[in-house]
């Protein structure tokens, strides 16, 4: 599976139960929205993303970046900001 879509899933999943569990449970939960919502943001200008660097160190492979490339990311680092593979 290609690393975007996982850490796009993961984002997703962790946005969501925080939503439910701040609804539910405590509004302190909404802490864990803004965290991802922040670490998002701030891939988008950095390339610098924590989830793909846990997930290469569990053996998550697959190119992120377009098909024709491998190794999983850009020539700037990392490939989470969502423009991977496109040409400008």
């Amino acid at each position: 599976m290609k690393m975007e879509l996982i850490i796009r899933r993961f984002a997703g999943t962790f946005v969501l139960a925080s939503l439910v569990l701040a609804h539910y449970h405590s509004p302190y939960w909404l802490w864990v929205t803004a965290f991802v919502g922040f670490n998002l943001l701030q891939s988008s200008f950095t390339k610098f993303c924590p989830l793909e660097i846990i997930l290469r160190k569990l053996g998550v492979s697959g190119s992120c970046c377009g098909e024709g490339k491998t190794g999983g990311e850009q020539a700037g680092g990392s490939c989470c900001c969502g423009d991977a593979g496109h040409k400008i």
